[in-house]
């Protein structure tokens, strides 16, 4: 949904060469814009790029502009399935962006639940803590093995652009978006 303007500035700004990228074919970026296209025409388009044998990752980016243009939330499944089923396939690893409604909160909810159709899901939250924004990062479910069930602070634009912070032990709450301090680290 981002323009390629948008997102080449944001890519800039956490120290990624997402022109330099491009230019050595490492890289495709295309807008779509979902008033425009169908899901159907937009499953289309990447079963051919992934034809090309060249494809080993596409990130949707977001699944709301998806719903957006198919409101039927059953038909989008669907597709997304038929989809995610294809790439898996070809061995394509698949990233899903989607937005939640609200922002903080223990009422926050998806659009359109898919979780069941993932591997591995990830949850990104955003929660106040000592009078500023944060972000928090965990692995909410991944199949096939162990993971990591900490909750760990998240930080966009560090010193190495994207970065996995220490682990919020001294927090309790953070996924709710209204942490407090965890009973033992206050006394």
């Amino acid at each position: 949904e981002e323009s390629p303007r948008t997102i080449h500035k944001r890519s800039a700004a956490l120290g990624i060469d997402l022109p330099d990228l491009i230019e050595r074919g490492k890289v495709k970026v295309q807008y779509i814009d979902p008033a425009e296209m169908s899901p159907g025409e937009f499953i289309d388009d990447v079963r051919a790029e992934v034809a090309t044998g060249e494809t080993s990752v596409v990130v949707v980016d977001s699944l709301n502009g998806y719903l957006n243009a198919m409101p039927e939330e059953r038909f989008l499944v669907l597709q997304l399935h038929e989809l995610l089923a294809f790439l898996g396939q070809q061995g394509v690893t698949s990233i899903l962006v989607t937005a939640q409604n609200g922002m903080f909160g223990p009422n926050i909810a998806a659009p359109v639940e898919v979780s069941y159709l993932a591997d591995t899901v990830l949850l990104f939250r955003l929660y106040e803590h000592r009078g500023q924004l944060q972000q928090a990062f965990s692995v909410a479910k991944r199949r096939g093995g162990r993971h990591d069930r900490t909750i760990h602070q998240l930080i966009f634009g560090g010193e190495r652009g994207i970065e996995i912070g220490e682990p919020l032990t001294h927090l309790r709450g953070v996924m709710s978006g209204i942490p407090e301090l965890s009973i033992a680290q206050s006394e």
